[in-house]
């Protein structure tokens, strides 16, 4: 029975070690046996087809795969005592990106060894990293921590959990950004955590038209969860062992103590379900591979959406958990039927819509997007801009001391880094706040 079941871990290894073809599968296992494996030809067409449109599979995805395949089964049987191992595959795995990686010259990474010696740490330090084993979530406080929590209390009763992953970790993180992550083309919608990119330019294609929809998605980060960051990497080409290692180093789970004492303004029932949401490995809010690695793994929704968007006459941008779509006439009549089908794109794809931020926009009302106003250009709100310009006042009549009622340590840079996104959005107004910003006396 040992052997039989060793034959077939060989069988799925052989499956995963080159292209998902039926015609590849079966070279690669009559490699694997020694002979033709002309009998494992209807089982791969229907391997083929039953992981087709998905990410890369694990090794253990293939096997169960096969083990509930009634003909696979049936032909095994009666081959199977003719099959002998000819070629053991126990020598590390080779990069199999799919096409579209295949252009993107990542690292090349084929075991457990070489991701270390990459990153420049032991085999020890590097699986103490990944915490693959959830050490650090059963973890009271302790300087062996990986991360910093900070548990942010918002006005209308909900929490924001930042998980800052500590400077040896900050540091692996950043190495994977700039030598993997950044060199993944994001979808064209994708404005958030772009380079070149920014809230202007996700919110420009929706200014001046005659109706636009805005939608939001709940626990953006934490959506994430650390099989989806895995699979990613194998997506890339890597190896089963080093893409559990890769996605174990970007994902995070949150330890129980972080949530023993609750904010008085927020409810027992939301604090339990936030403490749910985070205790499952997930992408941190505050890890420098996060926005890159949401970004990816949203290429699919993003080609749906932009998709739908099309088809009904309309435009999409999205900037992380922010959605924006618009048209004009022939859009704004189909628009209720229009957020539906988005709805159950965003279902399908794995997120939950934060309902109560959904808005459909009229010429007739304020059209804003993250923040900034669309229904003719894209411009900064009035109030924010009079409410600044108010404050700037003040500070040359009272002095800006006067104007610092919530603490600033460095007011002025506080004013001209909001000044500064004026001037980006719109510079004629940023021009005339940086005017009054000059004549402020400061000490």
């Amino acid at each position: 029975m040992a052997s039989e079941r060793l034959r077939l871990q060989m069988l799925a290894r052989a499956v995963l070690t080159g292209e998902l073809t039926p015609e590849a599968i079966v070279d690669r296992v009559s490699e694997l046996f020694g002979g033709p494996c002309r009998w494992f030809r209807a089982p791969a067409r229907r391997l083929v087809n039953g992981f087709a449109g998905r990410t890369m599979p694990r090794e253990r995805e293939v096997l169960d795969f096969l083990l509930r395949d009634v003909g696979f089964w049936r032909a095994w049987l009666k081959h199977r005592n003719k099959l002998s191992v000819a070629k053991w595959l126990m020598e590390p795995q080779a990069m199999r990106p799919v096409p579209a990686a295949a252009k993107w010259n990542l690292p090349e990474i084929e075991s457990v060894g070489g991701l270390a010696e990459w990153l420049g740490v032991s085999v020890g330090e590097l699986e103490w990293l990944a915490d693959l084993k959830g050490f650090d979530y059963r973890r009271e406080p302790s300087p062996m921590s990986q991360y910093s929590y900070l548990v942010l209390t918002k006005k209308s009763g909900t929490v924001r959990l930042i998980e800052a992953p500590k400077s040896r970790l900050k540091k692996i993180q950043q190495q994977i950004l700039t030598q993997i992550l950044d060199r993944i083309s994001p979808h064209d919608a994708a404005h958030g955590f772009v380079r070149g990119l920014s809230i202007k330019s996700f919110v420009s294609p929706h200014a001046g038209r005659r109706v636009v929809l805005k939608m939001d998605l709940s626990n953006f980060f934490p959506t994430f969860r650390a099989a989806r960051i895995q699979t990613l990497f194998r997506t890339l080409g890597y190896p089963e062992p080093v893409a559990d290692l890769l996605g174990g180093i970007c994902t995070n789970a949150v330890p129980l103590y972080i949530w023993n004492t609750r904010p008085i303004d927020v409810s027992a029932g939301y604090w339990r379900e936030v403490r749910d949401v985070y205790a499952r490995p997930h992408l941190p809010q505050g890890a420098p591979t996060s926005p890159a690695l949401a970004n990816a793994c949203c290429y699919r929704l993003d080609c749906r959406l932009a998709g739908l968007a099309r088809s009904a006459g309309g435009n999409y941008t999205r900037y992380a958990d922010d959605l924006a779509f618009s048209g004009d006439e022939e859009f704004e009549r189909g628009i209720e039927r229009f957020a539906a089908h988005v709805g159950a794109i965003l279902l399908e794809e794995g997120f939950a819509v934060n309902f109560r931020k959904t808005r459909i926009m009229g010429q007739g009302a304020r059209q804003r997007l993250a923040g900034l106003v669309a229904n003719k250009f894209v411009n900064i709100p009035r109030t924010d801009f009079d409410r600044l310009k108010a404050i700037l006042a003040n500070c040359v009549r009272h002095g800006p001391e006067s104007q610092n009622r919530e603490g600033h340590p460095q007011f002025r840079l506080h004013l001209e880094g909001r000044i500064g996104f004026v001037e980006s959005v719109n510079p004629h107004k940023g021009k005339r706040l940086r005017k009054i910003l000059d004549q402020i006396a400061w000490e």
